[in-house]
């Protein structure tokens, strides 16, 4: 099943591949069996875990008739700040806790950024197990955090709503914040690289505080490293589709069409046909549902992925939807019933069959 690949080269499929993102996590019981048993980060780093987390909901989909289109590995954006040396904790209730985090420049000393990817091989390991497992069922997503996203991390020691500390280093300290920016876009390229050559048949770079800034100084801060990152992975592996999900920052659409990535994804807060304009054909696009639309019910959602769908097609009255993948506005939710994830794949894939290029 190379539905993926194809729609992410804009080429004609027969109908809308789908994924979605954290589709292995907590809304399954059996992602819960494991992580009953084990820590979630000693899950991402035993690769048989990891595989096998992996390929939960690619199993249960299968199974109930709704065949996913892509599976993603599971690991975690904050594994490149665990390989640059600082300790990342998963906290109960809370979610990822850094003891110390970056407080001066001088902080930055105590990285350890020669290297970083190479200290990543369980993820490599992973992958080249799950890429057997799966044996050609669809493809295998590797992924990574984006720099501005995992800086945030590191600075304000977990997730943030006014991201006050790491906003305080671009604006009062920006040749450290730049150092930092630098450092980390250098260590995620390596590591997507080295994902694609352990077997990841497409890669995602998830920025997903991109939005938290205005525009002037994500162009200033953020794009620059945004757009290194798809130029060097796309010149050590151009047929891999490479995706950027910048969350919220809508008016980077243009400068993204113009890049080296193959899609961008988008978020629930952009309008379809917004996007399509945007972009103007130049790249796929990927999303956009509200992850909180898997609430409803089956019906309900049928009729927004309609809906969604009309949006996405190429202009008004169109039914066009070539170069399009589906998929959510942001990731699955604890609370979430798989069986209304199920209902959304099945409505995917119902609603726009033949409507795809073929």
């Amino acid at each position: 099943n190379d539905r993926l690949l194809r729609a992410a080269r804009r080429e004609p499929v027969d109908r809308v591949p789908v994924w979605l993102m954290r589709q292995a996590g907590r809304y399954l019981p059996e992602f819960r069996a494991v992580r009953a048993e084990h820590d979630f980060f000693e899950v991402c780093r035993t690769p048989e875990l990891a595989c096998e987390v992996t390929l939960q909901p690619l199993r249960r989909f299968a199974e109930a008739g709704a065949p996913l289109d892509a599976s993603i590995i599971f690991s975690d954006i904050l594994v490149i700040p665990q390989a640059l040396g600082m300790e990342v904790q998963m906290v109960k209730g809370k979610g990822p806790h850094f003891p110390d985090p970056l407080d001066t420049e001088a902080d930055l000393d105590g990285l350890t950024p020669d290297g970083a990817a190479d200290r990543l091989g369980y993820v490599y390991d992973a992958l080249r197990l799950t890429r057997r497992e799966i044996g050609g069922a669809c493809p295998l997503f590797g992924f990574t955090g984006a720099p501005w996203t995992l800086m945030a991390y590191m600075i304000e020691g977990g997730g943030s709503k006014a991201f006050a500390k790491s906003k305080a280093w671009l604006y009062r300290h920006p040749a450290a914040a730049e150092r930092l920016l630098r450092m980390l876009t250098d260590s995620v390229s390596d590591y997507l690289i080295r994902q694609a050559d352990a077997g990841a048949q497409a890669l995602q770079v998830f920025d997903s505080h991109a939005g938290a800034l205005p525009k002037a100084t994500f162009d200033r801060f953020v794009l620059p490293g945004l757009l290194e990152i798809a130029t060097r992975v796309k010149a050590a592996h151009p047929d891999v589709p490479l995706v950027v999900f910048a969350r919220n920052a809508h008016y980077a659409y243009e400068a993204l069409a113009e890049s080296a990535y193959d899609v961008i994804g988008v978020d629930e807060g952009m309008p379809p046909l917004a996007a399509r304009q945007a972009v103007r054909g130049r790249k796929a696009l990927q999303g956009n549902l509200d992850n909180g639309a898997l609430f409803a019910e089956p019906t309900e959602i049928r009729r927004l992925t309609a809906e969604m769908l009309d949006g996405f097609a190429k202009g008004p009255g169109e039914k066009g939807l070539l170069g399009y993948i589906g998929n959510l506005g942001h990731g699955m939710l604890p609370g979430h019933d798989p069986e209304h994830a199920i209902a959304y794949v099945q409505a995917i894939h119902e609603l726009s069959q033949g409507r795809a290029g073929l």
